[in-house]
Parts: C-alpha cells; structure tokens; sequence
C-alpha cells in the first residue's frame, strides 16, 4: 500500500530544510563561486575587451579558517592561466605546481602534525596571488545524509544552552548549500565558507556532527573540521556516483536517460515521458491514456481556490497519497498557435508531468514550487488545445496551488491567455503504485547531489564520514545493503582507500507492535547493521533507544553525537573500548533452548525487567514468527524455543520496539536478525 511506503521511505519528502524552503529540483552547472580570503590579480579582458572573472587560483573549500588534514600529504589545488608556474608557502614550506593545457593545476605539501593556526600563500608568475589566514591542521569529518543530519542545533534538546556555550575555535564548520548536477562538478554551485564555532555559526549547523565532535574533543585534542553536506528527504541513489550505480547494477536505463538529459533537457523531459506512458499503459487497469483524451465522466471540477487535494472535502482524497490527474482546454487564434510559447501551470506538491497536446513537455519535483515550461514551435494548434498534468504526492499535502493569477500560457510573440479557472480532475486510487521518478531529481533521483555536492570536495583530505540515512529507503530495504556497501566503496576511491565511516542505525519511529510484525525500518536497520559488519573501516551507532516513535525527527542529538564519537574512538583512534552496545556473535540451538552469544563490554544487563524483551523466533516463513522468553546469562542469552522449529532469531524488530537489553557501556543491544545453527 503506498501509504505504508510513503511513510517509511518517502515521507522525508517533506523534511525540515526542503519543505520549508519550497526546493524545487535543479540542474546544470553554474559558474564557480568566488572564493573568499585576500585575493590580487592582474585584469584579463575577453576577446570583445570585456573584463572576465580571474580562475579561483584555489579551489572553493580553500577559505579563511579551513581545517586541512593532519598527518597526510595535503592536496592543493585550483585554476589559473594555462602552463602558468604557481609557488605555494605554508608554513615554512615551499612548493610548486604547474598549471596545465586548461589551466588546472595540483600538488601536494609533505604530512604536518596538528598545530595552527597558520599562512597559506599562493602566488603565479604573472602576479596573481591568494593568502589564507588562521589555517589549521586537524582532522576533517564529512558529515552526510539526510534531515536528520541536517537538524540543526538550534531544533534539539536544551538549544538556547547549547548555542549559548556553543564557542570553541579549535571546530571549524562548512555547511555545503542544497545543489543538484547531471554531471559532476569541480566547483560547489554556491560559495563555501568556513567559520570557528560560535552561537552564530553553529546554530542553524548540522547537529548531529556538531555534538560529535565537541564530545571527541574530550579525548582527542585537535582541531576538528566538520563539512556538513547533508539533504533531507534525500534517497541514497542521488548521494552515489554513476560508476557506484552501475556496480550495483538495475539502474541503467534511468542512468542513460540522465546523459540524455544533460546534453539536451527537452530530449530528456520527452523522453521521460514516453517512460512514463509507458508504464502507465502497463500498470492501467483500462485502456485509457488520459494525457491525451478528452475530460469524460471520470473528471469533475476542481474545487476552488487552488489548494491540498486533502482539504477539499472529497471522502476519497482525504487521505490520499498517490496521484490526482488534472486538465484544462485552451482556444488559440491561428497566430496566437503559430509561435513558440511558455506554460506557467502555478505552484505543485509534490511532482508533475505535464503535457500539451498529448506530448510530454516536463517534470518537476519540488514542495509548493511554481513550475513554467517552454512549448516548442509546433506544438499547439488552432482551436481547441490540451493541458494535462499528472501530481503524484505521496506525503501530506499534495496537488495544484496556484495562485490562479500565475497559471497563463505566454506566447512568444507577446501577450498571454489566463489558464486561472475551468481545470477539471481525474482520481487515481493508490493501488496504481507510484510513477517513474526523473533521474534528475534532487532528492529521490541518480547521482545528482553527489555530482553537486560531493564531486567538489574531492580530493581534500578526510579523517573520516559521518554517515545519518535511511529513512526515505526504507521502502527498498532489501537493496540498502548493496547500496550503501558500494556508495562506502565509491567514496574511498574518491577520498582515501581506507577511509572510515560511521554509520548511525535508525532509531525507533512509527506506531509500537504487541505482536511479531514485519516492518520496513526494522529491516533496513538490519541492512545497515549487515553493510558495516561486513566492512573493516565501517562502525555502527546505535540509536534505538534515543529516537521518538511519534517523531520523525528526534531532538536528542546530542546523545547521537556521543555515540558516533565514541564508535570514531573504536574504530579511527583504537581506544580499547567497544564501538557501541551488544553485538550479537552467533545462534545455536542446545536442545529445547536457541543461545544468543554476544560480543560486549561485561556482562549482559537489562533495564525495567529482570528479563530481556524483543527477542523473537522465526521459521524460514518470513512472516512466521513468535515472541519467546528470553534469560540472560553473562554475555549470552538464553531463548525458550519449546521444541518448535525456528531458523532464525530476531530481535527489537519493529518500526517502534521497546528494547532494555544493554552491557556496562549503558549502551543498548543493536536490533538484528540472524540464522540459528
């Protein structure tokens, strides 16, 4: 049913920095940012002897108060003229690098220990220079995900408190701004700055990485960069390469799609289209194709003012997540259909398809943005024309906004024709499924935030990432493990081969089960659990007893910050202490019993009863399983299994489990599913 769907995996749709600032999905390269930090150079002039902006001489992440990693070869680099000498100084170390045929360059300064604050001076031949000040050396996290990475300080627990004291010089913060790209980019869309923590910059910064490094300070004494590049709502796919995508494999048609796409968009919205007919002409359970028919029995009239499908008043829309079809017709004079033109059809939640006439002309995803669509010559006609759009929301409010003065067809010779009134709608029930997705699309698309926001930062130097997402995949858990295995195996080939992540398990979220239940977060807990146990440079930070089952994002984000700096301790800084709570080992069955074995920090404990909860016995029949008692005995557990056959234990397997089993780190057991032997 989508709407279990939507609420595991796509409700993010809407999360806190994407609803509220309308994003729409965005594409293309732009220009690179200016870079801040004291700058000369010698004026270029174009050809016409206009004044051309000067090549960033260093890349954008290169600012005023960076953080640059620590005991590793520092990779420098940025643009100037094509075969110019560049000198660096940092430090009291000298090098140099040369500019190639298109006018990049790269070198590398020798590893340097912690210390700062320090000078960076870039100087060409031809005059132009950089100096950075108040440069230090540390170890730089990447911090990514989705919203609930993205929280920031000012949304958790004791805020005012938090900001208030929140001034240490020594953690240095990067936020990178909301951008998608077909293709990757060497430049981020929108300028970066770094900035000491402080009340002011740490307010509206990603809360999670924040608190993690202020607690890892506690026992490692360096300056500490956080990049925070985090998008909520945001699937994993968009967060990958094309080159991870494929290793994964079934994404091909849509990756080919996105090249289309970047060399010419009106090829790929078609394109998109023709998709789209596609499947719906095969999942359909008549032979209509409504883009192209006239309105007939099975449209009414839209209720206005333009507005949520869900507050219209309509019993079967109430509670509609899935898609609404929606049409108008439009008289045109011969002249008026002979030019090319322009459609403004208002603002949408959540993604359109639009055609005219029976052709595709565009696709948009965005919360309440407003769409405008270019009509090729040709396309309308004399007399009566068709306006057809498709808005699938599948997350609270959804459908056409308005407002009726910014729905119009302009003409390109001039003049427009009001599109404010007379639209008529088609319901589609919510068994239909949901609709091909565009592989441009920020949040639920293919590699274009990490072209956007990840490529740029390549290949500055990384201690470790810091990894909080899931919710938006949950409806897909069987594949999870696959993805984020190779997005870990992507970045490192990106960044370092070793490089390590912390991976923060979901927590608790939706309504609490009183009996054996199958469930998409449980899952795609275990799919997290599984991608880390089976990597060497991966640790997992549970979070089961920190979230909030009515909230979908938690305010104790300090207690998630503590537990990923303590997994950073295990796993990056080999502090003999264990990267979380109990972890289970291994199965057997001893008779009328099943034995839990556990790896933990000292005995087994249980919190609010003298037994643990949560544990469950499961035949090979997915959906065959029971609630069992469970004994602890020092670091195992001790199931009833009443001679009943069972392959597999669970374990706080539910959407909202209540789980009390814990070590001596006062850490809670990791939810989990594995096979009796």
């Amino acid at each position: 049913m989508l709407g279990n769907i939507a609420a595991a995996g796509l409700l993010l749709a809407t999360l806190v920095a994407a609803r509220s600032a309308g994003a729409a999905t965005t594409s293309g390269t732009t220009a690179p940012a200016n870079a801040t930090g004291t700058t000369t150079t010698a004026e270029t002039t174009t050809g016409k002897g206009i004044a051309a902006a000067p090549a960033p001489l260093l890349n954008d992440l290169f600012q005023d108060h960076a953080v640059l990693q620590r005991d590793r070869p520092i990779a420098l680099w940025g643009d100037a003229n094509a075969g110019e000498p560049i000198s660096i100084e940092f430090n009291g170390i000298a090098a140099q690098a040369r500019a190639d045929a298109a006018g990049h360059w790269r070198t590398h300064l020798p590893a340097l220990p912690a210390g700062g604050p320090y000078s960076l001076t870039v100087r060409t031949r031809s005059g132009a220079s950089r100096v950075l000040t108040d440069i230090l050396l540390g170890d730089v996290y990447l911090c990514s995900g989705q919203s609930n990475m993205e929280l920031p300080v000012a949304n958790t627990l004791d805020a005012a408190h938090e900001i208030a004291n929140a001034a240490n010089p020594s953690i240095r913060l990067l936020t990178v701004a909301h951008a998608t790209s077909p293709t990757p980019l060497a430049h981020f869309q929108t300028p970066v700055s770094w900035a000491a923590a402080d009340p002011a910059a740490v307010r509206d910064f990603s809360a999670a990485c924040f608190y993690f490094a202020r607690e890892l300070q506690k026992t490692v004494a360096v300056p500490l960069g956080l990049i925070h590049s985090a998008w909520g709502g945001a699937r994993i796919e968009p967060w990958m390469s094309e080159a991870a995508l494929r290793s994964v494999g079934g994404y091909e048609q849509r990756l080919d799609l996105l090249h289309t796409y970047a060399l010419d968009a009106a090829t790929g919205d078609q394109r998109l289209g023709e998709l789209w007919e596609r499947w719906w002409s095969a999942n359909a359970t008549d032979e209509s194709t409504p883009w192209s028919e006239g309105a007939d029995a099975n449209w009414r009239d839209m209720p206005l003012p333009m507005r949520d499908w869900k507050t219209w008043g309509v019993a079967e829309l109430t509670n509609h997540d899935g898609m609404v079809w929606f049409s108008r017709s439009v008289m045109l004079t011969a002249a008026q259909a002979a030019t090319a033109a322009s459609l403004s059809i208002g603002a949408i939640d959540e993604v359109d398809e639009t055609w005219v006439n029976g052709q595709p002309i565009g696709n948009t995803f965005g919360y309440g943005t407003e769409r405008t669509y270019e009509i090729p010559r040709g396309v309308l006609r004399a007399g009566d024309n068709s306006i057809v759009i498709n808005v699938t929301s599948l997350w609270d409010a959804g459908g056409m906004y308005g407002p009726p003065d910014h729905l119009a067809l302009h003409l390109a010779g001039g003049g427009s024709v009001s599109l404010a009134d007379h639209w008529r709608y088609r319901f589609v029930p919510e068994r239909m499924g949901a609709p091909p997705r565009a592989p441009w699309e920020s949040v639920s698309g293919l590699t274009s935030i990490y072209n956007a926001m990840i490529a740029p930062i390549e290949p500055y130097g990384l201690r470790g990432v810091l990894w909080y997402q899931g919710e938006s995949n949950t409806g897909e858990a069987d594949h999870y493990q696959a993805l984020l295995t190779a997005l870990m195996r992507d970045w490192r080939r990106k960044f370092a081969s070793d490089l390590p992540f912390l991976i923060v398990q979901l927590p608790q979220f939706g309504v609490p089960s009183s009996a054996p239940t199958l469930s998409a977060w449980a899952s795609l807990r275990e799919a997290q659990r599984r991608a880390v146990a089976g990597d060497a440079h991966a640790a997992l930070a549970v979070t089961i007893d920190v979230g909030d089952a009515h909230a979908l994002h938690p305010p104790d984000k300090q207690a998630v910050g503590a537990r990923l700096a303590r997994a950073a301790r295990h796993l990056i800084y080999g502090d003999p202490l264990s990267p979380s709570g109990p972890i289970p080992r291994e199965a057997i069955r001893r008779g009328a019993q099943v034995i839990v074995e556990f790896d933990a920090e000292g005995p087994l404990l249980t919190y609010s009863a003298r037994r643990p909860t949560g544990f469950e016995l499961c035949a090979a029949d997915q959906a065959s399983c029971r609630f069992v008692d469970a004994t602890v005995e020092s670091n195992r557990v001790l199931l009833d299994s009443a001679d009943q056959p069972a392959a597999r234990v669970r374990f706080c397997w539910s959407d909202a489990p209540v789980c009390n089993l814990y070590d001596k780190s006062g850490l809670p057991a990791v939810p989990f599913e594995i096979p009796i032997r």
